[in-house]
Parts: structure tokens; sequence; C-alpha cells
């Protein structure tokens, strides 16, 4: 059994030692809990919570999911208890899963963002912050703070100030330009950077004329998206010399072995959870098996290992 195997699959974020490549995407794997049924948690690499806010959001009306051609269209709206609430409640089974936990942040403004960070330090269980930065800052007519470098900078840096944790910044795949955003929050502190989040898409019913989400937009996520998240990992991890999360479309070992070879030092699973929720403890054992077969002597091997024409 695959469990039985011995390899290394051990990799680093920052200051932070993973047992293995494979963490959950934020906003698919809720805070964890739902999913201990299903999953063996403690096999995972890390977790990574649902986005937090400084206050509880109620998120977008209904209908807000719908399936689309190899993917998913949502438009939740950032639904989550609120930072106090996640730190008296949710921490509680959190801080015992005795898996790195990455809490992923978001606000409004920078002092939003600083003021999270600020009260999630030193919580015992968060071993890293994952920063939002597709949210919209509304002090500047909500422009998104991930497509302007300078805006991603500031945002990394002022949350890098308040915590005692590796940060890693989740990038907006829609920039013209992926890596000129990767290295301003390098530049700025960031102990590494994970994408790619959601594309814009839309979806219509034809039959009823109108939009299938009642946001009329939303994110893409899911295996279509998978060709354009290899893309800019690529190109990010040759841009910048921190670690590269790779995110988007991943279900199975090999996609997870596709984005490593393209650069990524980790992963994380998102759309899959939705159909299989064991897809990311799968995705651990057939790593395992591959790094025995292959005769590796480390998952470490594989990183960056695209051989080019």
């Amino acid at each position: 059994m695959a469990s039985s195997l011995k390899a290394d699959l051990r990799v680093s974020i920052g200051s932070l030692k993973l047992k293995n490549p494979v963490m959950t995407a934020s906003g698919t794997f809720g805070y964890a809990k739902e999913f201990e049924p299903y999953v063996n948690l403690h096999r995972l690499g890390a977790v990574v919570v649902k986005g937090i806010s400084l206050e509880p959001r109620a998120g977008n009306p209904p209908p807000r999911i719908v399936e689309t051609s190899c993917g998913m269209l949502n438009a939740i709206g950032l639904e989550n208890v609120g930072v106090e609430r996640f730190v008296k409640e949710k921490m509680v089974f959190l801080q015992d899963v005795n898996v790195p936990v990455f809490v992923n942040i978001l606000g409004d403004s920078i002092d939003e963002y600083r003021v999270i960070a600020k009260r999630l330090k030193d919580v015992p269980g968060i071993a890293g912050i994952e920063v939002n930065i597709s949210c919209p800052n509304v002090k500047k007519g909500g422009v998104a703070f991930g497509t302007i470098p300078e805006m991603a900078a500031l945002v990394t840096a002022a949350v890098k100030e308040e915590s005692s944790v590796p940060v890693v910044v989740k990038l907006s795949p829609n920039v013209s330009d992926i890596t000129v955003i990767a290295r301003a929050v390098e530049d700025a502190g960031a102990d590494a950077v994970s994408l790619i989040n959601t594309l814009i898409g839309m979806a219509i019913d034809h039959k009823s004329r109108r939009p299938c989400i009642a946001n009329v937009i939303g994110g893409l996520s899911g295996p279509a998206i998978k060709p354009v998240a290899l893309r800019m990992v690529y190109q990010v991890a040759q841009a910048v010399s921190i670690p590269v999360i790779g995110i988007g479309g991943i279900e199975t070992y090999e996609d997870v072995l596709e984005f490593m070879l393209a650069g990524a030092t980790a992963v994380q699973i998102g759309t899959a959870n939705f159909i299989n929720p064991r897809a990311s403890e799968e995705a651990v054992e057939g790593l395992t098996r591959y790094v025995v077969d292959e005769k590796l002597s480390s998952i470490r091997d594989v990183i960056g290992g695209l051989i080019l024409p």
C-alpha cells in the first residue's frame, strides 16, 4: 500500500518545512473540519483555510456557483466568519490538526490587511499567512490590489510588518504581466507567491437569457484554467527567487508533477475537492509511488526540471 512506502516529499516555504508539497486551496476546503470525515488531514502538506476578512461577510446572493465546461464559475463573495470568530471558534480545531495551517486574508484597504495580520500574530496553530490581493481597494475606486505593482507591494509590506510567520502572496492572473506583480511582492518581503487565483468569466443560460450566477461575472477555476496556470507558474518561477506555489486545475499527482516541473515548489488543490474530497490525499499517495518508482532521492529533484526543446 502507498502508506507503507517511504519517500522524501519534504519541501520548504520560507522558513516553514512541509512534509509534502500538497496543500489545499483557499475557498475550497472550508475551515478543514468539514473535510475531516473524508480526508486524513495529517497526510497533507498544509491546509489553507477560506479567506478571512476583518468583519464577517455574508457573501453574494445565490445562485453563486455554476458548472462550466471543464470547470466551475463562482461568485461566493468571500463569505466568512470574520477574524474574531475565526480565532475564537475555528482555530480551536485547526490548532490541533498537526498540519501547517495557512490563513488566507483579505481586505478592502491596506489598513484592514494590517489589522487582520496583527490579530493573527502569535495565534497558536497558524503556520503562515496567504494574502489575497485580488480584492478591490475601495479607497482607490475598486481597483484590485493585485493589478498594480505598487499597491501589491504596499499590502505585502503591511502584512509582513505585522506577521511572525511566512507570508505568501496569492497573485491574480487578470493582469497583463504577472511577473511584474510577482517581483514587486518579492521586493516587498513576500516569502513565497501562490498562483493563479481564478480567471474572470461568466456563463449564460440561453433559455432564460439570463446570467447563470446572480453576480453576472465570477471566478473561473478547474481543469479549464490549468494550461494558463502552468504558463504563469513557469514564467513567475523564472522571474523570482522565492518559492512558487502552483494553483489551477490540479486534480491528480500527475498534475502536481507538471506544476513542479514548471518550477513550483508546492501546489494547492482546489476545485477538485468538490468532485473528489480525497483528491489531495490521493495526490500525496501518487507522489509517494512516483518518487519510489523513479528512485528519486527527493521530490525536490523534480522542481524546475522541465526539459526545453
